[in-house]
């Protein structure tokens, strides 16, 4: 597929993610490293100090982010994890205020994402992983009806919702279709896109996938979900597109995540920023949406 002459046009926005609690999941989900279940070789923590956290905002700040997405790796918000969130979303407003504070903490009530608003919280990530169909093959734990209720929360708290997936799961072109469908019903103002980065503790083979086929996903995404503002490529970046990685622009990406993900490290962020840099793409300034 030819993919040249399709780059956006509109500036670049830049995300970095915090994992402010790793490796304490008890869920089954076949890709993720975080699980207990699979005894992958990560750092594991209950709350990282708030110091650290603030050091990273003012890093990501400091090197053009615009959001900053508070991750803890559990099945969903219980009172002691809200709580940190909250306390931890006070602490990054007051080192970094211009950053746009989003959440990604599992399954959460209506009540739950109104008191994360409260607390400064302006966005809510929260992925459908896959298709509903082929989600039992990925995760038994907890039914994909759970993912999609906690993002029709989102919406009803009036938080930016942001909801995506991960190619490479060893899912049928028909479930990406699938779950791109089912991301446009729920109207979100961005889309993650993740390729499945493999861990030999994991259950999952490694990503099948090759660099034509995760551009054509970048361009289905973006044909398919045409009123999200940004179509974000996040985890498995580096891993799948390589010296190639600035083609994902021509494919209709505008947002990328910058520096380390939650349990692998990304490039170092001046990398990303000279990418964009020689590709004559200006870094977003503000939030539009």
């Amino acid at each position: 597929m030819n993919l040249k002459g399709k780059r956006v046009s509109e500036k670049i926005f830049l995300c970095s993610i915090c994992n402010i609690n790793s490796g304490t999941c008890k869920e089954d989900c076949k890709f993720c490293s975080q699980s207990v279940r699979y005894k992958a070789d990560i750092d594991r923590y209950k709350q990282k100090p708030i110091q650290d956290i603030q050091q990273e905002a003012i890093n990501a700040r400091d090197n053009g982010a615009l959001g900053f997405c508070l991750v803890t790796a559990d099945k969903g918000l219980n009172d002691k994890t809200l709580k940190f969130v909250c306390n931890v979303a006070h602490a990054v407003q007051e080192v970094a205020p211009e950053l746009r504070l989003i959440a990604c903490n599992g399954t959460a009530t209506l009540d739950q994402l109104l008191t994360l608003k409260d607390a400064g919280i302006k966005a809510y990530n929260h992925n459908l992983e896959t298709s509903e169909a082929f989600y039992p093959q990925i995760c038994t734990t907890h039914p994909w009806s759970e993912r999609y209720k906690t993002c029709q929360n989102v919406n009803e708290a009036g938080l930016v919702l942001i909801t995506g997936g991960i190619f490479g799961l060893g899912e049928t072109q028909a479930d990406r279709i699938s779950m791109l469908e089912s991301l446009a019903s729920l109207n979100p103002t961005s889309v993650p896109i993740n390729f499945y980065h493999h861990n030999e503790a994991l259950q999952l083979s490694p990503n099948p996938l090759t660099v034509e086929d995760a551009l054509s996903l970048i361009k289905l995404t973006r044909e398919m979900i045409p009123n999200a503002k940004r179509i974000m490529v996040a985890g498995g970046r580096e891993l799948m597109f390589g010296e190639r990685q600035s083609e994902i622009f021509d494919a209709g990406a505008n947002s990328i995540v910058i520096g380390n993900y939650l349990t692998t490290s990304g490039r170092a962020m001046n990398k990303d920023l000279e990418m964009l840099e020689s590709l004559g793409l200006d870094i977003a300034k503000s939030v539009a949406g």
